[in-house]
């Protein structure tokens, strides 16, 4: 099966006609990725790489039933286009551009709490069901339909991840980035409880890196889950502290738990199965599942 997104899912591309989106959508389309539509204000009732274009989110989802977008807009525009996604009731957004301010996404975030539409991202590579549907720009010729479900925050490690899962022989569920900035759409939680839920999601891969508490949130919260499939942590980096200065007020905040090996504790201490090296998870995956 798949979390978030499959063959079925209709998905319209904001910011369609940019360069960086026209290459990508068109290899998504080619992957077979239900792309519907495409929005671009001032573009509406024109037509790019085969898809009707419409001013607004609304528009195209009033007219194609999209309930998915991903996001190729400016940094500057990333509030107003998920705000507009939100609105227009999508379930999901996928928002791949990097450098939001970190003042917008705090909005988001306290916009995002009265809609049910999931973030991912920004800063992300997306997300990949194989063989079904690739919103972002993941490089799709690696992936391999299975059952293992990938979660991560750190961009490029999720492709390590990937190969991992490949030399297992097991491939992979669905794949999420979560995005690599400071402050992200959605953290771990809602995909382990979707991976949790998954039939088909034999197991589960969490990639974590340094700096912030995603990972000590998402072992607290596997602790105390009641539906429970292995998960396999890796952490990149060291045990020195996070690199951002904040001073005693980000001590506050973070509780003094910043370094890698504090995530590590929290995550082993949750029952997780860390591994000191991420080449080291395709045994672990052979060891608990063959």
């Amino acid at each position: 099966m798949s979390v978030f997104a499959h063959k079925n899912t209709k998905v319209l591309v904001q910011g369609i006609t940019g360069t960086q989106a026209s290459f990508h959508v068109r290899r998504s389309l080619e992957y077979g990725t239900n792309i519907v539509a495409g929005v671009t204000p001032g573009k509406g009732g024109t037509e790019h790489l085969g898809l009707p274009v419409f001013n607004t989110v609304k528009e195209a989802v009033e007219q194609t039933g999209a309930n998915a977008s991903v996001l190729f807009v400016p940094a500057k525009a990333v509030k107003g286009a998920v705000t507009e996604a939100a609105e227009a009731g999508l379930d999901l957004a996928v928002c791949i551009t990097d450098g939001v301010p970190v003042l917008d996404m705090l909005q988001i975030k306290e916009m995002l709490k009265s809609h049910k539409t999931l973030l991912i991202g920004p800063n992300t590579p997306g997300l990949i069901t194989p063989e079904e549907a690739r919103l972002g720009i993941f490089p799709e010729n690696i992936h391999q339909k299975g059952r293992i479900g990938i979660v991560s925050r750190s961009s490029t490690l999720t492709y390590e991840a990937v190969l991992e899962t490949n030399r297992a022989n097991m491939g992979q569920s669905t794949v999420i980035g979560l995005g690599d900035d400071m402050v992200i759409g959605s953290d771990y939680i809602p995909s382990l409880d979707a991976f949790a839920q998954d039939d088909e999601t034999d197991a589960i891969l969490l990639i974590g890196q340094q700096g912030g508490g995603f990972e000590e949130a998402a072992a607290q919260h596997y602790k105390n889950m009641e539906i429970k499939k292995p998960v396999i942590a890796f952490v990149a980096g060291n045990s020195i502290p996070f690199a951002h200065k904040m001073g005693y007020a980000g001590e506050v905040i973070a509780d003094g738990k910043t370094s890698v090996i504090d995530k590590r504790n929290a995550m082993l201490d949750a029952g997780m199965i860390v591994v000191d090296e991420i080449n080291q998870i395709h045994q672990v995956l052979l060891d608990i599942l063959s």
